[in-house]
């Protein structure tokens, strides 16, 4: 029973994950903070959905359908559809009309459903009719490349294409992996010298806000809800 989650990395530049899950006997879930956005497939009582997800600033519980399929494509940092700018999607999500199990609307065309196989040939067709862009400068910066342009004008093509600061994102993935690590059983004291927090109330303010756990909490198996997707970045 609770909330079924598989997921895997991938090759393709503008994919950061490829998920999938099924929920049973739960009716909630905590949504962790994600700096990424997510194009989301799910099917409810033969009704078929799909939604564009926008990155999350911080935890929040979310409903979860009773019996739902669900399957997702997280992009990665910088990858943006420019009709549905990264920005204005910060904490909210968008429905995609007129889906059905075989296809649905997407900027005046009809597109097959993908599946959790075959999402890099979806996500290249994006690319290829100029539906997906990525920024490249944001992409060098990830990749650790110094930038070459002034700080005002990297902090604003970085809030463009990902909907964050770059602040924002380094304390979310941090808090994503001190959850990572204490789930595998490292010590929070371990946890904070690893990643850099200041004391253990940082790292449990941290958890707080990014996460909706404590470290206790992220320690034990008797959680009163699951957490969503959370992976090794």
């Amino acid at each position: 029973m609770g909330l079924e989650v598989e997921s895997r990395a991938s090759g393709s530049p503008y994919i950061e994950r490829v998920w999938r899950s099924r929920s049973h006997g739960v009716e909630r879930m905590m949504s962790v903070a994600a700096a990424q956005w997510d194009l989301v497939f799910w099917e409810h009582r033969g009704q078929m959905s799909v939604a564009v997800h926008g990155p999350e600033p911080a935890a929040s519980q979310a409903p979860v359908p009773e019996d739902a399929t669900f399957f997702g494509i997280t992009f990665s940092l910088g990858s943006s559809m420019p009709h549905l700018p990264v920005d204005r999607l910060v904490g909210r999500g968008v429905d995609i009309p007129d889906a059905t199990h075989r296809s649905f609307w997407l900027k005046g065309s009809t597109w097959h459903v993908p599946a959790y196989d075959n999402a890099e040939a979806f996500v290249e067709r994006m690319v290829r009719e100029g539906i997906l862009d990525r920024d490249p400068i944001v992409a060098a910066v990830l990749d650790g490349a110094p930038p070459e342009l002034s700080d005002r004008t990297l902090q604003r093509r970085f809030v463009t294409a990902t909907g964050l600061t770059r602040g924002a994102v380094r304390q979310i993935e941090r808090a994503r992996q001190a959850a990572v690590l204490i789930k595998d059983g490292v010590p929070a004291h371990d946890v904070i010298h690893r990643l850099g927090y200041f004391d253990q109330p940082h790292l449990a303010r941290s958890l707080s806000r990014f996460i909706g756990r404590t470290a206790t909490q992220l320690g034990t198996r008797d959680m009163p809800e699951p957490l969503s997707l959370l992976y090794k970045t």
